[in-house]
């Protein structure tokens, strides 16, 4: 997908960016939490987060 614009690549920065936090975000509480299956559940929430970065981060051309 090389055909993307100065404003699209804005937006998926901007979209990384969320990304990022929301997975550092997740981790944090998942460590934090005394209740097990919340903590898991952070740490699933976490992964889907990471997984949208690595995802959008290959489509605008960032190695994996």
């Amino acid at each position: 997908m090389n055909n993307l614009t100065a404003k699209d690549l804005d937006v998926l920065s901007h979209i990384l960016t969320g990304e990022e936090i929301a997975c550092k975000k997740a981790r944090v509480y998942a460590r934090t939490l005394t209740d097990v299956s919340l903590a898991q559940e952070m740490e699933r929430i976490a992964a889907a987060h990471a997984e949208r970065f690595s995802a959008l981060y290959t489509l605008i051309g960032g190695k994996k």
